[in-house]
């Protein structure tokens, strides 16, 4: 079942990154999904999976929110932090996760650290003190 997703996952990517749904780039993509390397050491947990879905059908609205957020009130403070990479992520997860973070405007990843931790830079509105 997880290798469906990664290749579902492979394809969205071809066809987000071409904008064709012609049948030769679906057949194109298809081939280039299915060329590429697997591996199938690490394997996710479907419940890992249907959670990162999730989370990226909660991202859409938020993303919207947060934009108009932006537009309506100034954020003018800034900060990088460190989140914790959850256990056990696969390469597909992983990219789940940083395109999650990225999606919002107020949050993209910086960097993904191989120990287990995503560098987040953030923008927020100024306390008033």
């Amino acid at each position: 079942m997880i290798g469906y997703l990664n290749l579902i996952l492979r394809l969205a990517i071809w066809f987000l990154l071409t904008a064709n749904l012609s049948v030769a780039n679906i057949i194109i993509g298809v081939s280039v999904a299915l060329l590429l390397p697997h591996r199938h050491k690490a394997t996710g947990a479907l419940k890992d999976w249907l959670r990162a879905l999730g989370e990226v059908i909660v991202a859409i609205p938020q993303a919207y929110i947060e934009a108009f957020e932006i537009i309506l009130r100034p954020h003018n403070e800034e900060d990088v932090t460190l989140e914790r990479v959850p256990p056990r992520r696969t390469p597909g997860l992983i990219f789940l996760d940083v395109f999650i973070i990225t999606f919002t405007p107020k949050t993209i990843v910086l960097k993904y650290h191989e120990e287990g931790w995503y560098e987040v830079h953030r923008v927020r509105r100024r306390k008033k003190t």
